[in-house]
C-alpha cells in the first residue's frame, strides 16, 4: 500500500500577487446562471470587506473562476479562498438545491512579486483573455472593461503594472488595449478518459457528490442571505462597468 504524498505548502510571501483559480466540482458547469454570478460578485465584496485585499483581475467562467489578487497579509490567501469557497458553495448549494462539495479540491495559485509588471502584464492578459468571445475581451463577468474604458466595477483595481503603460490614465489604457490584442492563445492538450482510470473515478464522485455529507458545515441563513437589491447593486455596477453592449447587459436587471 502507498502512502498518501503530503499536500505542497503554498509559497506565501510579502507583498506578492496571487493567480488563483478555482473550479467547480467534477468540472461542472454550476456558474452559468445569471443568478449565480450575481450572488458571487456579492460574495466578493463581502470577502473584501472581512480581509481587506486587493483584487486586481476576475473572470467568472461557466465552471471555473480566476483571480488576481494581493493579500494584506501573505498568510491571509488562504483565508480568503478558504471563506469565498465555503461562502459561495453553501449558497449555490441552497440556490440549487445540491449539497456536498461544490468546489473541486484546492484552489490553485501561483505568486509573483508584485513589482515584477512583465508577469503581472501577462497575467492580467490571460485572465482577460479567457473568454474568448466576438466582442473582443469585453465580457460581462471579467474586469477588462475597467481597464479599457477606465470605468470603476465597485470590485476591482488596476494593479500598478497597468498604471505603468503610460503618463496618463488613457495612455494607459490605450497600450494595454494594443498589448492585448497582440495576445495568442495556446492550444491546450486533448485530455482523454479511459474507463476504470478516469472516468470511472469521476462516475462515483458525481453519484457521491448526491449524498449529503455527514457533518457537513451548515450556513446560518442570516450569513448568506441579502437582499435582491444588495446583489443586484454589486452585480449591476460589476457587469455596467465592464459589458461590451449596456443596453442588451441591462435586460438582466430589468425587473419583469
Amino acid at each position: 500500500m502507498t502512502e498518501k504524498m503530503p499536500r505542497k505548502p503554498r509559497d506565501l510571501k510579502p507583498n506578492y500577487c496571487y493567480h488563483v483559480t478555482v473550479r467547480c466540482n467534477n468540472r461542472e458547469f454550476k456558474l452559468t446562471r445569471h443568478e449565480c454570478r450575481e450572488v458571487f460578485l456579492y460574495a466578493l465584496k463581502r470577502a473584501k470587506e472581512k480581509f481587506n485585499f486587493k483584487l486586481y483581475a476576475l473572470c467568472i467562467m461557466s465552471n471555473h473562476v480566476h483571480y488576481l489578487l494581493e493579500p494584506l497579509e501573505p498568510e491571509d490567501l488562504p483565508k480568503i479562498m478558504h471563506w469565498i469557497n465555503w461562502y459561495t458553495a453553501m449558497c449555490f448549494n441552497r440556490m440549487l438545491n445540491g449539497s456536498g462539495h461544490f468546489w473541486e479540491k484546492r484552489y490553485h495559485s501561483r505568486g509573483f512579486e508584485r513589482t515584477d509588471y512583465k508577469r503581472a502584464l501577462n497575467t492580467l492578459r490571460y485572465i482577460h483573455a479567457n473568454p474568448k468571445v466576438a466582442q473582443g475581451f469585453f465580457y460581462d463577468f471579467s474586469n477588462y472593461g475597467t481597464h479599457d474604458r477606465l470605468s470603476d466595477d465597485g470590485l476591482t483595481q488596476w494593479h500598478p503594472a497597468f498604471l505603468s503603460l503610460g503618463k496618463s490614465l488613457d495612455e494607459c489604457a490605450e497600450n494595454y488595449r494594443k498589448f492585448c490584442r497582440k495576445y495568442k492563445s495556446k492550444p491546450k492538450p486533448e485530455t482523454r478518459c479511459y474507463w476504470g482510470s478516469k472516468l470511472l473515478p469521476k462516475v462515483l464522485k458525481a453519484s457521491e457528490q448526491k449524498r449529503r455529507i455527514p457533518g457537513q458545515m451548515s450556513l446560518p441563513w442570516d450569513e448568506w442571505e441579502a437582499t435582491n437589491s444588495e446583489i443586484r447593486e454589486v452585480a449591476e455596477k460589476f457587469v455596467m462597468a465592464n459589458c461590451y453592449d449596456p443596453k442588451v447587459a441591462a435586460q438582466f436587471f430589468n425587473d419583469s
